[in-house]
């Protein structure tokens, strides 16, 4: 049985009109941050193909729906190449002209799909990528043990697979969580059920948008995410059914329990925000 988040959880306050930054959730690891003129999106995944569909047919991104959700974009980030972060990249790349930054497995499913070259920036991490008025750096992770204690569809895409894919054909390749600098706010993206530890260190961030599958998966992961970070803010991410259409009302992963979570997170120090899709936070 799915559950939903209480509607008193949702952050639904309007960003203030001076907000150097604003960021907007799309849903499973998806975000927006616009600031300085710069729009950059990451993990966008509003195709959202039913189960069945999933599991039995080829995956064909929702150009339409993309294109209404994701009018704008200058530089897309992707945290690893399972479908639910990679599908839509390419699209919205191709839509808008923005750049399609990733790991080298996600840049083979954007050439995949058609993107040009001089639109991909393959990256392995720990180097700083110009991305407009701001700047991105690639923190090597790993993918969490979500189903049955096994990582889903391990190992890289060493070539474009074919296009459009299959869920299978998609293997996660190198995870990738995101430390961003824009509009004066330093954010931590990470979109998994696991991190490195080393990779954090010596990090701080304003806003860190967490996994909220995690912590049923990694032992002490909300507590050490958040001592390493120190974040003021933790927006939760990735705890909805991503199988729903985008503009159905959104219903919780199996095992997530966002109450929870939130509790868990202040009694760590920090504010938290649970939004919406669509919810928007000024920063």
């Amino acid at each position: 049985m799915l559950s939903r988040v209480p509607d008193d959880l949702y952050h639904r306050a309007e960003p203030a009109a001076d907000a150097s930054l604003t960021l907007r959730y799309l849903g499973t690891a998806g975000f927006v941050l616009e600031a300085d003129g710069t729009t950059l999106v990451i993990d966008p995944f509003v195709t959202r193909p039913g189960l069945w569909t999933t599991a039995f047919r080829r995956l064909v991104p929702n150009a339409a729906l993309i294109a209404q959700v994701l009018p704008r974009a200058d530089h897309v980030l992707i945290g690893h190449a399972h479908h639910d972060h990679v599908l839509d990249g390419p699209t919205l790349c191709q839509q808008t002209g923005a750049q399609f930054i990733g790991s080298p497995s996600a840049c083979n499913v954007a050439r995949a799909a058609g993107l040009s070259e001089s639109q991909i920036r393959a990256t392995r991490g720990r180097e700083d990528i110009e991305v407009g008025a701001g700047t991105a750096r690639g923190l090597p992770s790993r993918h969490g043990k979500v189903y049955f204690g096994r990582i889903p569809l391990p190992g890289d895409i060493t070539e474009p697979p074919p296009w459009p894919p299959r869920y299978n054909e998609l293997r996660h390749g190198l995870v990738l969580n995101w430390h961003v600098t824009l509009g004066g706010v330093t954010m931590v993206h990470i979109d998994s059920a696991d991190f490195i530890e080393e990779e954090l260190e010596g990090l701080t961030c304003d806003v860190l948008c967490l996994c909220a599958i995690g912590r049923n998966y990694r032992p002490g992961y909300t507590e050490t995410a958040i001592a390493m970070l120190k974040p003021k803010l933790v927006v939760p991410c990735h705890w909805d059914w991503f199988f729903t259409p985008y503009h159905a009302t959104p219903e919780c992963l199996p095992g997530v329990d966002i109450a929870g979570f939130v509790d868990e997170i202040r009694a760590c120090g920090a504010e938290v925000a649970v939004l919406p899709f669509e919810g928007v936070l000024g920063l």
